[in-house]
Protein backbone atom coordinates (compact mmCIF):
# COMPACT_ATOMS: atom_id res chain seq x y z
CA UNK A 1 0.00 0.00 0.00
CA UNK A 2 1.28 3.44 -0.79
CA UNK A 3 1.75 5.93 1.98
CA UNK A 4 0.77 9.55 2.09
CA UNK A 5 2.53 12.09 4.19
CA UNK A 6 0.35 14.21 6.42
CA UNK A 7 0.94 17.81 7.38
CA UNK A 8 3.81 17.73 9.84
CA UNK A 9 5.75 14.99 8.04
CA UNK A 10 4.56 11.74 9.63
CA UNK A 11 3.34 8.89 7.45
CA UNK A 12 -0.40 8.89 8.12
CA UNK A 13 -1.10 6.30 5.46
CA UNK A 14 1.01 3.79 7.35
CA UNK A 15 -1.23 3.67 10.40
CA UNK A 16 -3.22 0.49 10.75
CA UNK A 17 -6.91 1.15 10.79
CA UNK A 18 -8.84 0.48 13.94
CA UNK A 19 -11.68 -1.82 13.15
CA UNK A 20 -14.95 -1.47 15.00
CA UNK A 21 -18.21 0.34 15.18
CA UNK A 22 -18.81 4.00 15.91
CA UNK A 23 -21.72 4.99 18.15
CA UNK A 24 -24.08 5.58 15.22
CA UNK A 25 -22.32 4.19 12.17
CA UNK A 26 -19.90 1.60 10.94
CA UNK A 27 -16.30 2.08 9.86
CA UNK A 28 -16.23 -0.32 6.96
CA UNK A 29 -13.01 -2.16 6.22
CA UNK A 30 -11.04 -1.09 3.15
CA UNK A 31 -7.95 -3.15 3.87
CA UNK A 32 -4.98 -2.77 6.16
CA UNK A 33 -4.35 0.89 5.36
CA UNK A 34 -6.29 4.09 5.80
CA UNK A 35 -5.98 6.94 3.34
CA UNK A 36 -7.75 10.27 3.98
CA UNK A 37 -10.25 11.68 6.44
CA UNK A 38 -12.79 14.48 6.79
CA UNK A 39 -14.34 15.80 10.01
CA UNK A 40 -17.85 17.32 9.96
CA UNK A 41 -19.35 19.69 12.54
CA UNK A 42 -22.28 22.09 12.80
CA UNK A 43 -24.17 24.44 15.13
CA UNK A 44 -21.28 25.11 17.48
CA UNK A 45 -20.72 28.84 18.19
CA UNK A 46 -21.91 28.98 21.83
CA UNK A 47 -22.58 32.44 23.26
CA UNK A 48 -22.49 33.20 26.97
CA UNK A 49 -25.33 35.71 26.82
CA UNK A 50 -27.76 34.01 24.46
CA UNK A 51 -28.18 30.25 24.15
CA UNK A 52 -30.69 27.44 24.52
CA UNK A 53 -30.50 24.52 26.93
CA UNK A 54 -26.75 23.94 26.55
CA UNK A 55 -25.84 25.62 29.80
CA UNK A 56 -22.16 26.38 29.17
CA UNK A 57 -19.45 26.44 26.54
CA UNK A 58 -18.04 23.22 27.96
CA UNK A 59 -19.94 21.04 25.51
CA UNK A 60 -18.52 22.87 22.49
CA UNK A 61 -15.04 22.59 23.99
CA UNK A 62 -15.41 18.87 24.63
CA UNK A 63 -16.50 18.36 21.02
CA UNK A 64 -13.43 20.30 19.87
CA UNK A 65 -11.10 18.32 22.13
CA UNK A 66 -12.49 15.02 20.86
CA UNK A 67 -12.09 16.21 17.27
CA UNK A 68 -8.42 16.88 17.97
CA UNK A 69 -7.98 13.45 19.54
CA UNK A 70 -9.62 11.83 16.53
CA UNK A 71 -7.47 13.82 14.13
CA UNK A 72 -4.29 12.68 15.89
CA UNK A 73 -5.52 9.10 16.17
CA UNK A 74 -6.58 8.63 12.56
CA UNK A 75 -4.04 10.65 10.64
CA UNK A 76 -4.43 12.54 7.40
CA UNK A 77 -7.43 14.86 7.86
CA UNK A 78 -7.69 16.84 4.63
CA UNK A 79 -10.34 19.37 5.66
CA UNK A 80 -13.21 20.03 8.04
CA UNK A 81 -16.78 20.59 6.84
CA UNK A 82 -18.73 23.17 8.82
CA UNK A 83 -22.47 23.26 8.07
CA UNK A 84 -23.05 26.64 9.71
CA UNK A 85 -24.49 28.46 12.70
CA UNK A 86 -20.92 29.15 13.63
CA UNK A 87 -21.54 32.30 15.67
CA UNK A 88 -24.58 32.40 17.89
CA UNK A 89 -26.78 34.35 18.19
CA UNK A 90 -26.40 36.79 15.26
CA UNK A 91 -23.26 35.95 13.25
CA UNK A 92 -20.18 38.11 12.73
CA UNK A 93 -20.20 41.55 11.17
CA UNK A 94 -16.67 41.65 9.74
CA UNK A 95 -13.31 39.88 9.73
CA UNK A 96 -12.37 42.05 12.70
CA UNK A 97 -15.28 40.81 14.79
CA UNK A 98 -13.86 39.46 18.10
CA UNK A 99 -16.12 36.39 17.82
CA UNK A 100 -13.67 34.87 15.32
CA UNK A 101 -11.19 34.71 18.17
CA UNK A 102 -13.49 34.02 21.11
CA UNK A 103 -15.78 31.39 19.59
CA UNK A 104 -13.51 29.70 17.04
CA UNK A 105 -9.76 30.22 17.42
CA UNK A 106 -9.82 30.08 21.22
CA UNK A 107 -11.93 26.91 21.25
CA UNK A 108 -10.49 24.69 18.50
CA UNK A 109 -6.82 23.74 18.62
CA UNK A 110 -4.40 25.17 16.06
CA UNK A 111 -3.97 21.71 14.52
CA UNK A 112 -7.69 21.60 13.71
CA UNK A 113 -7.52 25.08 12.21
CA UNK A 114 -4.43 24.32 10.13
CA UNK A 115 -6.67 22.51 7.64
CA UNK A 116 -9.34 24.38 5.66
CA UNK A 117 -12.84 24.63 7.14
CA UNK A 118 -15.20 24.31 4.17
CA UNK A 119 -18.21 26.30 5.37
CA UNK A 120 -21.66 27.62 4.54
CA UNK A 121 -23.88 30.14 6.28
CA UNK A 122 -26.50 29.05 8.79
CA UNK A 123 -29.59 31.09 9.59
CA UNK A 124 -28.07 32.62 12.76
CA UNK A 125 -24.92 33.56 10.84
CA UNK A 126 -26.95 35.79 8.54
CA UNK A 127 -28.82 37.89 11.09
CA UNK A 128 -26.35 40.75 11.61
CA UNK A 129 -23.88 39.88 8.84
CA UNK A 130 -23.83 42.47 6.01
CA UNK A 131 -24.20 39.48 3.70
CA UNK A 132 -27.96 39.54 4.25
CA UNK A 133 -28.25 42.93 2.55
CA UNK A 134 -25.34 42.71 0.12
CA UNK A 135 -25.49 42.43 -3.64
CA UNK A 136 -22.79 39.76 -3.79
CA UNK A 137 -20.33 37.69 -1.78
CA UNK A 138 -17.91 40.59 -1.42
CA UNK A 139 -20.24 41.99 1.27
CA UNK A 140 -20.15 38.79 3.33
CA UNK A 141 -18.03 38.65 6.49
CA UNK A 142 -17.42 34.88 6.27
CA UNK A 143 -16.59 34.62 2.57
CA UNK A 144 -12.92 33.83 1.90
CA UNK A 145 -11.62 32.46 -1.38
CA UNK A 146 -8.04 31.84 -0.24
CA UNK A 147 -7.86 28.20 0.81
CA UNK A 148 -4.42 28.79 2.33
CA UNK A 149 -5.70 31.53 4.65
CA UNK A 150 -6.74 29.34 7.57
CA UNK A 151 -7.33 32.35 9.82
CA UNK A 152 -10.85 32.23 8.39
CA UNK A 153 -13.17 29.63 6.89
CA UNK A 154 -12.84 28.59 3.26
CA UNK A 155 -15.96 29.84 1.48
CA UNK A 156 -15.17 31.25 -1.97
CA UNK A 157 -18.86 31.97 -2.64
CA UNK A 158 -22.17 31.39 -0.90
CA UNK A 159 -22.60 28.20 -2.95
CA UNK A 160 -19.50 26.63 -4.46
CA UNK A 161 -17.71 23.42 -5.37
CA UNK A 162 -14.19 22.20 -4.75
CA UNK A 163 -12.62 19.35 -6.72
CA UNK A 164 -10.25 16.87 -5.09
CA UNK A 165 -9.04 14.64 -7.94
CA UNK A 166 -6.44 13.05 -5.65
CA UNK A 167 -9.36 11.73 -3.54
CA UNK A 168 -11.72 11.05 -6.46
CA UNK A 169 -14.02 13.47 -4.64
CA UNK A 170 -15.90 16.69 -5.22
CA UNK A 171 -17.28 18.85 -2.40
CA UNK A 172 -20.35 21.04 -2.99
CA UNK A 173 -21.50 23.64 -0.44
CA UNK A 174 -24.99 25.12 -0.81
CA UNK A 175 -26.69 28.20 0.66
CA UNK A 176 -30.29 27.04 1.18
CA UNK A 177 -31.34 29.35 4.01
CA UNK A 178 -34.64 30.07 2.31
CA UNK A 179 -35.67 26.66 3.70
CA UNK A 180 -35.25 27.53 7.38
CA UNK A 181 -38.95 26.65 7.89
CA UNK A 182 -38.89 23.72 5.50
CA UNK A 183 -39.92 21.36 8.32
CA UNK A 184 -43.39 22.95 8.15
CA UNK A 185 -45.19 21.29 5.25
CA UNK A 186 -48.08 23.76 5.45
CA UNK A 187 -45.82 26.55 4.19
CA UNK A 188 -45.08 24.96 0.82
CA UNK A 189 -46.18 28.00 -1.19
CA UNK A 190 -44.98 30.55 1.34
CA UNK A 191 -41.51 29.43 2.34
CA UNK A 192 -39.17 32.35 2.95
CA UNK A 193 -36.07 33.03 4.99
CA UNK A 194 -37.74 33.97 8.27
CA UNK A 195 -34.52 35.27 9.86
CA UNK A 196 -34.58 38.21 7.48
CA UNK A 197 -36.77 39.97 10.05
CA UNK A 198 -33.61 40.38 12.16
CA UNK A 199 -31.67 42.07 9.36
CA UNK A 200 -31.88 45.82 8.62
CA UNK A 201 -33.20 45.12 5.09
CA UNK A 202 -35.97 42.53 5.32
CA UNK A 203 -37.21 42.72 1.72
CA UNK A 204 -33.71 42.75 0.21
CA UNK A 205 -32.72 39.85 2.45
CA UNK A 206 -35.76 37.81 1.35
CA UNK A 207 -34.97 38.45 -2.32
CA UNK A 208 -31.33 37.48 -1.75
CA UNK A 209 -32.31 34.24 -0.02
CA UNK A 210 -34.64 33.29 -2.86
CA UNK A 211 -32.04 34.00 -5.53
CA UNK A 212 -29.28 32.23 -3.60
CA UNK A 213 -31.38 29.11 -3.13
CA UNK A 214 -32.08 28.91 -6.84
CA UNK A 215 -28.39 29.40 -7.60
CA UNK A 216 -27.57 26.60 -5.14
CA UNK A 217 -29.96 24.10 -6.73
CA UNK A 218 -28.65 25.01 -10.19
CA UNK A 219 -25.04 24.55 -9.09
CA UNK A 220 -25.75 21.12 -7.59
CA UNK A 221 -27.55 19.99 -10.74
CA UNK A 222 -24.67 21.22 -12.90
CA UNK A 223 -22.00 19.53 -10.80
CA UNK A 224 -23.98 16.29 -10.61
CA UNK A 225 -23.93 16.19 -14.42
CA UNK A 226 -20.41 17.47 -15.07
CA UNK A 227 -18.32 16.09 -12.23
CA UNK A 228 -16.27 12.99 -12.96
CA UNK A 229 -15.57 12.26 -9.28
CA UNK A 230 -16.57 8.91 -7.86
CA UNK A 231 -17.78 10.57 -4.65
CA UNK A 232 -19.58 13.82 -3.85
CA UNK A 233 -19.93 15.38 -0.42
CA UNK A 234 -22.85 17.82 -0.56
CA UNK A 235 -23.72 20.01 2.41
CA UNK A 236 -25.95 22.87 3.48
CA UNK A 237 -27.20 24.09 6.85
CA UNK A 238 -30.38 21.98 6.65
CA UNK A 239 -31.08 18.23 6.83
CA UNK A 240 -32.91 16.40 4.06
CA UNK A 241 -36.31 16.51 5.80
CA UNK A 242 -36.38 20.30 5.24
CA UNK A 243 -36.66 19.75 1.47
CA UNK A 244 -39.88 17.79 1.18
CA UNK A 245 -41.23 20.59 -1.01
CA UNK A 246 -38.31 20.00 -3.41
CA UNK A 247 -38.66 16.36 -4.48
CA UNK A 248 -36.47 17.14 -7.49
CA UNK A 249 -33.58 17.93 -5.16
CA UNK A 250 -34.16 14.86 -2.98
CA UNK A 251 -34.41 12.60 -6.04
CA UNK A 252 -31.12 13.93 -7.37
CA UNK A 253 -29.49 13.31 -3.98
CA UNK A 254 -30.68 9.69 -4.25
CA UNK A 255 -29.25 9.26 -7.75
CA UNK A 256 -26.06 7.20 -7.59
CA UNK A 257 -25.76 6.63 -11.32
CA UNK A 258 -22.76 8.96 -11.54
CA UNK A 259 -21.53 9.44 -7.95
CA UNK A 260 -21.84 8.11 -4.46
CA UNK A 261 -23.26 11.07 -2.50
CA UNK A 262 -22.83 11.84 1.17
CA UNK A 263 -25.19 14.67 2.18
CA UNK A 264 -24.64 16.60 5.43
CA UNK A 265 -26.93 19.13 7.12
CA UNK A 266 -27.35 20.65 10.58
CA UNK A 267 -29.79 23.14 12.12
CA UNK A 268 -31.47 20.55 14.32
CA UNK A 269 -29.17 20.11 17.28
CA UNK A 270 -28.31 16.44 17.34
CA UNK A 271 -26.35 13.77 15.44
CA UNK A 272 -28.31 10.99 13.76
CA UNK A 273 -29.32 9.26 10.53
CA UNK A 274 -32.89 8.47 11.57
CA UNK A 275 -34.67 11.84 11.78
CA UNK A 276 -33.83 12.79 8.20
CA UNK A 277 -35.38 11.77 4.87
CA UNK A 278 -33.29 8.83 3.58
CA UNK A 279 -31.55 9.22 0.23
CA UNK A 280 -30.55 5.59 -0.23
CA UNK A 281 -28.65 4.12 -1.95
CA UNK A 282 -26.69 7.28 -1.06
CA UNK A 283 -26.10 8.41 2.50
CA UNK A 284 -26.85 11.40 4.73
CA UNK A 285 -26.33 12.67 8.27
CA UNK A 286 -27.82 15.25 10.58
CA UNK A 287 -24.72 16.95 12.05
CA UNK A 288 -26.10 19.78 14.20
CA UNK A 289 -24.67 18.55 17.50
CA UNK A 290 -21.69 20.88 17.90
CA UNK A 291 -22.79 22.04 21.36
CA UNK A 292 -23.51 25.64 20.47
CA UNK A 293 -27.18 26.19 21.23
CA UNK A 294 -29.35 23.35 22.52
CA UNK A 295 -29.89 19.60 22.67
CA UNK A 296 -32.70 18.55 20.34
CA UNK A 297 -31.65 14.93 20.79
CA UNK A 298 -29.40 12.92 23.04
CA UNK A 299 -26.35 12.97 20.73
CA UNK A 300 -23.87 15.83 20.50
CA UNK A 301 -20.59 15.42 18.65
CA UNK A 302 -19.35 15.24 15.06
CA UNK A 303 -19.11 12.94 12.04
CA UNK A 304 -16.02 11.36 10.49
CA UNK A 305 -15.77 10.63 6.77
CA UNK A 306 -13.13 8.15 5.61
CA UNK A 307 -11.94 7.75 2.03
CA UNK A 308 -10.12 4.49 1.53
CA UNK A 309 -7.28 3.76 -0.86
CA UNK A 310 -9.92 2.31 -3.19
CA UNK A 311 -11.69 5.71 -2.87
CA UNK A 312 -14.63 4.17 -1.07
CA UNK A 313 -16.32 6.82 1.12
CA UNK A 314 -17.70 5.71 4.50
CA UNK A 315 -18.84 7.69 7.54
CA UNK A 316 -19.64 7.32 11.21
CA UNK A 317 -20.44 9.53 14.22
CA UNK A 318 -18.45 10.29 17.35
CA UNK A 319 -20.87 11.28 20.12
CA UNK A 320 -20.92 11.96 23.84
CA UNK A 321 -22.99 10.49 26.67
CA UNK A 322 -26.12 12.59 27.02
CA UNK A 323 -25.24 13.84 30.50
CA UNK A 324 -22.02 15.47 29.27
CA UNK A 325 -23.86 18.04 27.18
CA UNK A 326 -27.58 17.60 27.66
CA UNK A 327 -28.10 17.08 31.38
CA UNK A 328 -31.34 18.56 32.76
CA UNK A 329 -30.85 22.21 33.65
CA UNK A 330 -30.71 23.23 37.29
CA UNK A 331 -33.82 24.92 38.69
CA UNK A 332 -33.87 28.51 37.52
CA UNK A 333 -35.33 31.57 39.23
CA UNK A 334 -36.30 32.91 35.81
CA UNK A 335 -39.43 32.19 33.80
CA UNK A 336 -39.07 30.35 30.49
CA UNK A 337 -35.83 28.84 29.18
CA UNK A 338 -33.91 31.80 30.55
CA UNK A 339 -31.40 30.32 33.00
CA UNK A 340 -28.73 32.64 31.62
CA UNK A 341 -30.70 35.80 32.38
CA UNK A 342 -28.84 36.62 35.59
CA UNK A 343 -25.79 37.37 33.42
CA UNK A 344 -27.70 39.34 30.76
CA UNK A 345 -25.49 42.12 29.37
CA UNK A 346 -28.49 43.97 27.86
CA UNK A 347 -26.68 44.25 24.51
CA UNK A 348 -28.20 41.43 22.44
CA UNK A 349 -31.52 42.14 20.76
CA UNK A 350 -32.15 38.67 19.34
CA UNK A 351 -35.59 37.07 19.91
CA UNK A 352 -34.41 34.79 22.71
CA UNK A 353 -33.02 37.67 24.74
CA UNK A 354 -36.03 39.92 24.15
CA UNK A 355 -38.53 37.17 25.00
CA UNK A 356 -36.72 36.39 28.25
CA UNK A 357 -36.64 40.06 29.28
CA UNK A 358 -40.37 40.34 28.61
CA UNK A 359 -41.11 37.15 30.58
CA UNK A 360 -39.03 38.36 33.52
CA UNK A 361 -39.88 41.96 34.43
CA UNK A 362 -37.66 41.66 37.50
CA UNK A 363 -34.61 40.71 35.43
CA UNK A 364 -31.46 42.80 35.25
CA UNK A 365 -32.43 44.48 31.94
CA UNK A 366 -35.35 46.53 30.71
CA UNK A 367 -37.46 45.14 27.83
CA UNK A 368 -36.49 45.49 24.18
CA UNK A 369 -35.93 47.64 22.23
CA UNK A 370 -32.96 49.59 23.59
CA UNK A 371 -32.58 47.44 26.68
CA UNK A 372 -30.35 48.71 29.45
CA UNK A 373 -29.49 47.76 33.02
CA UNK A 374 -32.29 48.48 35.45
CA UNK A 375 -29.67 49.93 37.76
CA UNK A 376 -29.14 52.55 35.06
CA UNK A 377 -32.78 53.65 34.99
CA UNK A 378 -32.91 57.40 34.48
CA UNK A 379 -33.68 59.19 37.74
CA UNK A 380 -36.83 61.30 37.68
CA UNK A 381 -35.87 64.92 38.00
CA UNK A 382 -36.57 66.42 41.40
CA UNK A 383 -38.93 69.41 41.31
CA UNK A 384 -36.96 72.53 42.14
CA UNK A 385 -37.65 74.17 45.45
CA UNK A 386 -39.62 77.40 45.28
CA UNK A 387 -37.38 80.43 45.29
CA UNK A 388 -36.63 81.90 48.67
CA UNK A 389 -38.29 85.33 48.91
CA UNK A 390 -35.86 88.15 49.41
CA UNK A 391 -35.34 89.29 52.96
CA UNK A 392 -36.81 92.78 53.41
CA UNK A 393 -34.25 95.38 54.43
CA UNK A 394 -34.00 96.14 58.11
CA UNK A 395 -35.33 99.68 58.77
CA UNK A 396 -32.77 102.07 60.23
CA UNK A 397 -32.79 102.58 63.96
CA UNK A 398 -34.23 106.02 64.75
Amino acid sequence: ARRRRRRGGSAAGGRRRRSGRGPLGVTSDVGDWKAWLVLVIGDWGWDEWSHGNVASGGCQRRVGERMLEKMRELGDVKFIINVGDSFYPNGVQSREDPQWQNKWRNVYHQELRDVPWYSVYGNHDYQHDPCACGDGPEACAQVNGDINNTQFFYMPALSYFKEHPELNLEVVGLDLNKYVDGWNNTLEKYLEFADCKYSPCKEKCLANAEARAQEAFALFEERHQKSTAKNMIVFSHYPTDYFKTRPDFLNRLKDNSRHHILYLGGHRHSIDKTSTVPISPNDNWLVGGGGGWSCDGSNQGFVVGEIGLDHKLTSYAVTFPEEECCSPPLPSPWNGSCGWLGKDNCLNDDPTACDCRELNPNGPCTPCPKSHKRSEEPVSPVSPLPPVPPVPPVPPVP
